[in-house]
């Protein structure tokens, strides 16, 4: 292991780090399937190398019958051979420590796939010592089994339909909070949280650094389940802090390697994050909130879309902001594997702006106090894909939506436009890394279809290419490595009652930095006090020259730039 990893690390050596999601399926193809995989990934770190990130969450790449594309694990030693083999990962490992990046493996634990030998084992009878390492139930009281009310309760799956199935063969059901085929963990047996816990040691023991925790606070459900909302219910449970602490104990605290630990918690508050991540406390070391991502769910629920307005996102990422001040740390992200393209959700991917808002959106994430998280293609720009209709769709979620909603009466025409504007398969588009066909993703038909803007959008166009996006967001990155300020300062709001400037101030020690954004198309003239002795101030980063000069000589910010000023003492 090279001395960049080897070395002792402040606990918190993450506050300058800068983490980069890889959904293999969706990277790059090595083996010509058209379906992404490790040979892919090793194809492509000195991409990695050249963006200068610190770490990478590697989504599921375990076995798994792919019913939620990985999501639902059969074997949590394995590798899928659809990714490759458990070789190639160690390979990856290995190659990325050597150029001084740490893995952080996606950990699935609410549930399992139910061809998980564990699930097998406890559905095979009532009397299996594993019945319950998972949540079974009767039918509700004076109802038949298998039919319909007769489910323990009236939970609703995350997924459509109801959260319980019926198993013929034992006479129960069993809990499901997201694919009926994802069975639900029974976090009460202790058995299962040892299992849970040997397994992480054994891969941290392969070289991984960390791990990211999917929906890890639903994990603690309450002793009696009963009709009404299961969020209500199974959101950050009577148990949750109890149990991160256990496995703070039992596979992290006497690990001599540095590593990271972020739980996925839909559905927290800036209240219960703090205890999450409240170092004294030994949970976890950040967590990824949801707010700022559920602003815009309509009555309907999330395909349901109503307007958000740019102080609405401001307001809510602002407060998480002064509300970790203190105590606890923010994961920073516009997208991931299940959110749209950031640059078509909270920019404006118009070709003549598509660009200047991609980098102002990356310039307000990256100066803000947190860990910042790039999803792949973010860096170049990508945008949302214009699904033609339900026959180019790939994701569970958005598949089990048109069904349920079809089959009430609703018309595929009334449903398409939420499902390509917020739909996960947004995300899950192969990157572009070139111009050629299927954008250099794979020699094959790729899984998913590819952009076709993928000849203007693309890592070849932009790698080493002044004032590209991607060259934008490796100057960002940069500038958290060099500048403590961004790493550790504080934070200070400003000019919140602006309808299009986002704006905010960070200071340690003597450094102090200035973040404006622009938010609109048109030039924004800014409030004389907020640029009181800014004006010969040192430009640490802009989207363009014109951009700081703009600032700088006149007091102007140009539409959907982004200027950060830095000055000592």
């Amino acid at each position: 292991m090279p001395a960049a990893l080897d070395q002792h690390l402040p606990r918190d050596w993450w506050t300058s780090a800068v983490v980069y999601q890889i959904y293999p399926r969706s990277f790059a193809d090595g083996d010509g399937d058209g379906i992404g995989d490790l040979r892919g990934v090793l194809d492509h770190l000195d991409h990695l190398e050249h963006l200068g990130v610190d770490v990478v969450w590697l989504s599921p790449v375990y076995r798994s019958p792919q019913d939620d594309n990985g999501y639902d694990i059969s074997d949590y030693h394995d590798v899928d051979p659809v990714f490759g083999s458990l070789a190639d990962l160690d390979e990856v490992v290995a190659a990325l420590h050597a150029r001084g990046i740490r893995l952080v493996m996606d950990l699935v634990v609410n549930h399992t796939s139910d061809e998980h030998a564990w699930f097998e084992e406890s559905r095979s009878s009532r009397g299996s010592d594993r019945r319950d390492w998972y949540w079974w139930r009767p039918p509700r009281e004076g109802h038949t089994g298998g039919e319909p009310g007769a489910e323990p309760t009236d939970w609703r799956s995350f997924f459509s339909g109801p959260a319980w199935t019926w198993d013929e063969a034992t006479g129960e059901y069993y809990l499901h909070l997201f694919s009926r085929k994802q069975p639900d963990l029974n976090w009460e047996n202790p058995q299962v949280r040892q299992a849970v816990y040997a397994m992480m040691r054994w891969w941290l023991a392969r070289g991984v650094d960390g791990f990211r925790m999917d929906v890890i606070n639903l994990v603690s459900k309450p002793a009696t389940l009963t009709d009404g909302d299961a969020s209500h219910a199974v959101v950050d449970g009577p148990r949750m802090h109890e149990f991160l602490h256990e496995m703070h104990q039992e596979v992290f605290a006497e690990h001599p390697r540095a590593f990271l630990t972020v739980g996925e918690m839909p559905g927290v508050d800036v209240d219960e994050a703090r205890r999450y991540t409240d170092p004294e406390r030994q949970e976890v070391d950040m967590v990824f909130q949801f707010e700022h991502v559920d602003l815009g769910i309509g009555p309907g629920g999330k395909f349901d879309r109503v307007p958000v307005t740019m102080p609405q996102l401001r307001e809510s990422l602002m407060r998480w902001q002064t509300g970790l001040a203190e105590r606890g740390w923010n994961s920073l992200y516009w997208d991931n594997h299940d959110q749209p393209r950031a640059v078509s959700r909270f920019g404006d991917d118009d070709p003549v702006w598509r660009e200047r808002s991609a980098k102002t959106l990356a310039t307000v994430l990256h100066t803000l106090r947190g860990t910042p998280y790039v999803y792949q293609g973010e860096e170049l720009g990508m945008t949302n894909l214009p699904f033609a209709g339900p026959e180019e769709l790939r994701d569970i979620e958005s598949a089990n939506h048109l069904a349920e909603r079809q089959a009430g009466g609703a018309s595929v025409e009334e449903l398409l436009p939420g499902v390509r504007e917020v739909g996960r398969d947004n995300a899950r588009t192969p990157v572009q890394w070139t111009a050629g066909p299927g954008a250099g993703f794979s020699a094959g038909e790729p899984w998913i279809g590819v952009n076709p803007n993928h000849t203007e959008i693309n890592a070849r166009a932009q790698v080493g290419v002044a004032g590209s996006v991607l060259e934008h967001y490796r100057a960002l990155i940069a500038l958290r490595h060099d500048e403590p300020v961004v790493a550790r300062g504080g934070v200070t709001p400003l000019a919140m009652e602006h309808p299009d400037l986002w704006a905010f101030g960070r200071d340690f020690g003597d450094a102090r930095l200035l973040t404006l954004a622009s938010f609109t198309r048109e030039p924004i003239s800014l409030p004389e006090d907020l640029l009181d002795g800014w004006r010969e101030a040192d430009v640490a980063i802009s989207t363009s020259p014109e951009a700081a000069a703009g600032v700088q000589d006149g007091g102007v910010l140009l539409g959907w730039e982004s200027v950060v000023l830095v000055r000592r003492g």
